[in-house]
């Protein structure tokens, strides 16, 4: 009825020998497949393709009439024109309650943003005016909202602080903020017409995150400028000159009606915000929380003068919709290259926060965001913007996560605002003028404190202990130098890593795991033996220039370790070092330079080479430099267990016995 154990065990030798026994000296099945050769021009237009237009972005055009590829490219650059058509009365009820509700939160934050970036209160409301209603016409995300963000403004106005005094020379100085927020939309721009936003890429998400959250402290200490009511503060951002500045100004400085007003609205803000968290339902009350407080304190300070008793207030806000910035902008000069080099680095860190936030909320709604469009589309809005007295607006994250819990259909929420804070600058900006900093300073407390991330941090230390080198790295950076320096920390320190992985790959050597053909790394399989007188080692990396000469010593110091270990005259010799390729993607001239070297370091020993399952690129290179033919062709096998069977038959068999 059935068979014993020893029976299986034996049919499984006797098929194993037998399956030994015809591939020795025989051909195999089965042989590394090489494609046909391109010519040089298809080789590099697949490359080209492949690198840039992987998403095929022409892709609707193929077998349409002129007129439909007319109008599917006009709804290539104004998405709006696309999903217009199906737009509806229930959609506009979601965009009004989602617009509205955004606009009450980004009113007040424009102004507090707007003094972040050294620049009066009105040009906040201006950026949240022009680029949104240019992005809703260009955008391809439903859900993000935009205007100024925190982390952007105080960058600007660090970096052009550094260049031009704000108060001595106000008109330079925002003559250059105009500038930078063109080159910012420029170099976005440029990003996505040419589809290098992979770029962007190069900014590790620990990097960011540790950059975000020293950006939120630096913030928050600025703020205590207009939180205890001081007027000489000092102008740099490092923790240590601001706490000085603060605590010098202790006994003189602080003013206790502002801490009052401050520390009361910033403790409704910060309860607000809580209830919002705890009940997704009740998301409007921390929306509408800095509107009531600006109206509550605006109103306070109005009955009981409280200006005069040293609370400093707005004063005064420009009415009227966007004047023309144009002729403002420099085109030439010293300032144009100082404009240009503020704006690169803005615009690479607002369009990192956008395609971050655009992409979160994208799928979360089970949705596609095209980046290269987003970052046209980003580039064009802040070119328009810088045209029209805008700084550099981008995504920003509160204000999107509002829009998308008060249930926005589409960008038409981004209109609403747009409405709204025109109906601001035309209508009730006059009201603000005894709005207290102080609450503006809380407001911004408030805002800034969602970006420090402690939940990711612990994360990134559980996972990968270099990522969290990174993160703190530009934490730290920020916090205790500048924005400037944390974010070169940043790069420096993601291009760091980037550097140690391509340099230093990982190289496995492989074990057989006991009644199967898997051949695996000894160190996560230690049940995994190796093979009698064969070496088989993995290289888990394309090889190139920068790591071909680490990955050949590698290998030969193994073949050095496991010569030494088995001196012993009952252990065989090594005779063959077979190298697993399956995980190398690409390999250079420097790489198979490195594969020659080796091929004549081992001949020295009397240890035979062989190669298994290089993929297609590394066979088409190693055929194009005969390497193949300084190894043989039959080295070159399909498969690991390939290699062993035809190199070294009987230590399967014996491994089966």
């Amino acid at each position: 009825m059935g068979h014993s154990n020893d029976d299986l065990e034996t049919k499984e030798i006797d098929v194993t020998s037998i399956s030994s026994s015809k591939r020795h000296g025989q051909k195999l099945p089965y042989k590394v497949g090489v494609a046909p050769k391109q010519n040089l021009f298809e080789e590099i237009t697949s490359t080209v393709k492949e690198t840039f237009f992987a998403d095929d972005p022409l892709r609707h055009f193929k077998d349409q009439t002129k007129s439909r590829k007319l109008v599917l490219g006009i709804q290539a650059v104004f998405p709006i024109f696309e999903w217009a058509r199906g737009y509806n009365l229930t959609k506009f009820k979601g965009d009004l309650v989602a617009g509205l509700t955004i606009a009450s939160l980004c009113i007040p934050q424009d102004i507090g943003y707007s003094k972040l970036a050294n620049l009066a209160p009105q040009y906040g409301l201006y950026s949240s005016f022009v680029p949104p209603l240019v992005y809703a016409f260009m955008g391809s995300s439903r859900d993000i909202a935009i205007g100024p963000v925190a982390v952007v403004s105080l960058l600007m106005g660090t970096l052009l602080q550094n260049e031009i005094d704000p108060v001595k020379h106000p008109v330079e100085y925002t003559r250059l903020a105009f500038t930078a927020t063109f080159f910012a939309g420029i170099t976005q721009f440029t990003l996505g017409f040419f589809r290098l936003g992979f770029l962007i890429d190069f900014l590790s998400h620990a990097a960011i995150v540790g950059f975000m959250a020293g950006a939120a402290i630096t913030i928050a200490l600025q703020q205590l400028k207009g939180f205890l009511g001081i007027n000489n503060f000092t102008k740099k951002t490092d923790i240590i000159s601001v706490m000085r500045s603060v605590f010098s100004s202790a006994h003189h400085g602080w003013n206790w009606q502002t801490i009052l007003i401050g520390a009361s609205f910033l403790a409704f803000l910060l309860v607000a915000k809580y209830i919002g968290k705890k009940n997704k339902k009740l998301f409007w009350i921390p929306a509408i929380a800095p509107l009531i407080s600006v109206v509550l304190s605006t109103f306070f300070v109005y009955i009981t003068h409280a200006e005069k008793h040293g609370v400093a207030i707005v004063r005064h806000i420009q009415k009227g919709i966007n004047p023309s910035s144009v002729s403002q902008i420099y085109f030439s000069g010293d300032y144009l290259h100082k404009g240009f080099r503020i704006g690169v680095v803005a615009g690479m860190i607002a369009l990192t926060e956008a395609i971050a936030i655009g992409r979160t909320f994208a799928s979360m709604k089970d949705y596609q965001i095209d980046g290269n469009k987003e970052m046209v589309a980003l580039g064009t809005m802040n070119i328009v913007g810088s045209m029209t007295s805008c700084y550099v607006a981008t995504g920003s994250f509160s204000r999107s996560a509002v829009n998308f819990m008060a249930g926005c259909q589409t960008a038409v929420s981004n209109i609403v605002m747009s409405c709204v804070v025109l109906l601001t600058l035309e209508l009730i900006t006059p009201l603000f003028k005894y709005t207290p900093n102080a609450i503006l300073s809380s407001i911004i407390i408030s805002a800034v404190i969602g970006l420090i991330d402690v939940e990711s941090a612990i994360l990134l230390w559980k996972i990968d202990k270099f990522d969290f080198v990174a993160c703190m790295g530009a934490f730290f950076g920020v916090v205790f130098d500048s924005v400037e320096i944390g974010l070169l920390i940043a790069v420096c320190i993601s291009f760091a890593k980037i550097l140690l992985q391509v340099t230093r790959p990982r190289v496995a050597l492989l074990g057989k795991l006991p009644r199967t053909s898997v051949y695996r790394n000894i160190q996560q399989y230690p049940e995994a033996t190796t093979v009698p007188g064969i070496l088989i080692v993995r290289v888990d990396s394309a090889i190139y220039f920068s790591n071909s000469n680490y990955v050949r010593e590698r290998i030969l110091r193994w073949l050095a370790d496991e010569e030494e270990q088995k001196k012993e005259p009952y252990i065989p010799k090594i005779q063959y070092l077979i190298v697993d390729m399956s995980p190398v993607t690409d390999i250079d001239t420097s790489g198979i330079h490195a594969l020659e070297e080796l091929y004549r370091s081992l001949q020295k020993r009397e240890v035979e080479l062989a190669l298994a399952n290089p993929g297609q690129t590394v066979i088409d290179k190693l055929h194009a430099s005969k390497f193949h033919d300084l190894i043989g062709e039959d080295k070159i096998f399909l498969t690991v267990q390939d290699a062993v069977l035809t190199l070294n038959p009987k230590s399967v068999v014996e491994e089966a016995c």
